[in-house]
């Protein structure tokens, strides 16, 4: 057996957002600027927030727990053309782990107040890394494919196209 055969994540927490179903939720975290949630972080792990207060942005890995089954081809919300789901941020992926960059409006104990949101109620939070623009940031990147259409981001919507069964 190898070691990497037995690599298993558990949830951290859970993200409570108004989003209840894909279709209609923000594709990417800047398209949802205008839209608030909660992370409510375990309390096994609460002790791990220790100063997470002091930066604006946080970076948070979850499961993408309604995601469908995968395809290595997928045709993303902001194209209408196949590609490999390598080159999309399709939440149907052979590891649905999804990321978003969110605002932290306020810490209250193991409750993170955030914005800037794009994920489903009820979604498992695997990790929350502070977003840093100094080191997260690069200038002088290639869009590929999406740059034919990444002005569209802000108002294109989830249409369930990758949605799975509650």
């Amino acid at each position: 057996m190898s070691s990497l055969e037995g690599i298993r994540c558990r949830p951290i927490g859970t993200i409570h957002s108004p989003f209840v179903e894909p279709r209609g939720t923000p594709i990417q975290s800047t398209a949802g600027k205008a839209f608030r949630a909660s992370v409510e972080v375990f309390p096994e792990y609460s002790e791990g927030l220790l100063d997470l207060e002091g930066f604006s942005h946080l970076i948070l890995l979850y499961y993408f727990h309604r995601a469908a089954p995968y395809s290595l081809i997928a045709v993303p919300f902001m194209d209408s053309v196949p590609h490999g789901v390598f080159a999309t941020r399709a939440p149907a992926r052979p590891n649905p782990i999804g990321m978003s960059v969110v605002r932290l409006v306020e810490r209250r104990n193991n409750i993170l107040e955030i914005q800037e949101v794009d994920i489903l109620d009820g979604t498992p939070l695997l990790d929350i890394k502070p977003f840093i623009s100094d080191v997260d940031t690069r200038r002088h990147t290639r869009k590929g494919w999406l740059s034919r259409g990444i002005r569209r981001l802000r108002r294109t919507r989830d249409d369930a196209r990758f949605a799975g069964t509650p």
